[in-house]
């Protein structure tokens, strides 16, 4: 009884690991490469699949996913004899498991070894400033040099990046001081331009603002010229109707030399009061002045001859002087507004002229 259950356990441990030997599931992006008594049979794609136990085995399961492999920085000699640290990385991708498994030990560490070999042929055939700035061209380069030579391993690479690029440290400080040196003179001819176009703008403003000044000045000028004309031909245009007021009050209230001699030397002391007047002269009517005061002392004294004209003369010389009054009106009329129309005034000669015609009345009386 015991041996017979032993013996069933030992069959049914014979069929599962026959089962498990003959079904085998390969995950998605995963390729087997199945060996047959030692030798390449075929190669198992993502499923389930069927194989003979004990006579066929999986030898690798490749990924056929696109792989990152970051490899060590590496010492590279320029054109110009500079000593650069390359770091790189490489992105390739298994297109063949049978060639990646047969065709290679391993093609990681050859991928490695020819990234370095091609990288120091291409930057060893440029300058350190080419290096730096031909980033792209040294890309492409080891893209080109590596897809071809991995080819026939059934690995393509993809793209071939270069992380950094460390000069030595000597270099490295006078790139620095280089670097510093163009940012201060960028940094100095944005000043400039900066103070340039502040002193522009300061100029115009200083411009704009002077013309500006300038014309209000102007302004004000013309305001306080046009103000002034007007004022002066305003006063003049009193002036010569208060002279015509005058000269009109004068003659309606007929007045007779003796009383404008009278007036005439009140007047006189005026005529010597202020600083300038150093000289002046006596005026010829200053004689008929003092005939017509004297005829007024006559008259205080009772000797004046008016009192033995005749009525009749009376009434000739009254008429005469109307007439005479009514002339000289038209005339100061005439005069002031001759004066309005020019706008200044002319003062002394309406006043000579008002000062006079008494006397000529007088004289021709």
């Amino acid at each position: 009884m015991t041996a017979e259950i032993i013996a069933i356990i030992v069959v049914a441990l014979v069929v599962i690991v026959t089962l498990a030997r003959t079904v085998r599931i390969i995950p998605q992006q995963r390729a087997g490469v199945v060996e047959r008594l030692g030798k390449y049979n075929r190669t198992l794609e993502a499923g389930p699949r069927l194989m003979i136990p004990f006579f066929e085995r999986i030898r690798t399961m490749a990924d056929l996913r696109e792989q990152v492999v970051p490899f060590p920085p590496q010492p590279v000699i320029t054109q110009d004899s500079l000593s650069v640290n390359v770091d790189t990385v490489v992105y390739y991708t298994v297109t063949n498991a049978r060639d990646a498994t047969y065709e290679i030990a391993n093609f990681i560490q050859g991928i490695e070894q020819l990234t370095i070999t091609t990288l120091r042929n291409v930057i060893g055939s440029m300058d350190l400033e080419r290096t730096l700035t031909s980033r792209e061209e040294i890309n492409n380069a080891l893209r080109g040099v590596l897809d071809e030579a991995t080819g026939r391993w059934g690995v393509r690479v993809n793209r071939v990046e270069l992380r950094a690029i460390d000069p030595p440290p000597t270099i490295k400080d006078a790139m620095e001081k280089a670097m510093r040196a163009d940012r201060d003179k960028r940094a100095a001819i944005l000043n400039a331009e900066g103070t340039k176009q502040s002193q522009i703008l300061t100029a115009e403003g200083d411009q704009q603002s002077a013309i500006l000044r300038a014309r209000g000045e102007a302004e004000a000028t013309v305001t306080r010229a046009e103000g002034e004309a007007r004022g002066q031909a305003l006063r003049a245009k009193g002036e010569a109707q208060a002279i015509e007021t005058v000269f009109e009050a004068i003659h309606e209230g007929d007045p007779d030399s003796k009383l404008l001699s009278y007036q005439y030397l009140q007047m006189l002391p005026k005529l010597a009061q202020g600083d300038a007047n150093k000289l002046w002269i006596v005026p010829s009517e200053l004689s008929k002045a003092l005939e017509g005061l004297g005829g007024v002392v006559g008259a205080l004294t009772g000797e004046t001859d008016e009192e033995k004209a005749t009525a009749a003369d009376r009434s000739a010389k009254k008429d005469a002087r109307v007439a005479e009054r009514k002339r000289q009106r038209a005339t100061g009329a005439e005069l002031a507004q001759a004066i309005e129309q020019l706008g200044a005034p002319a003062v002394g000669p309406v006043a000579g002229d008002v000062a006079r015609r008494p006397d000529d009345a007088s004289s021709s009386e």
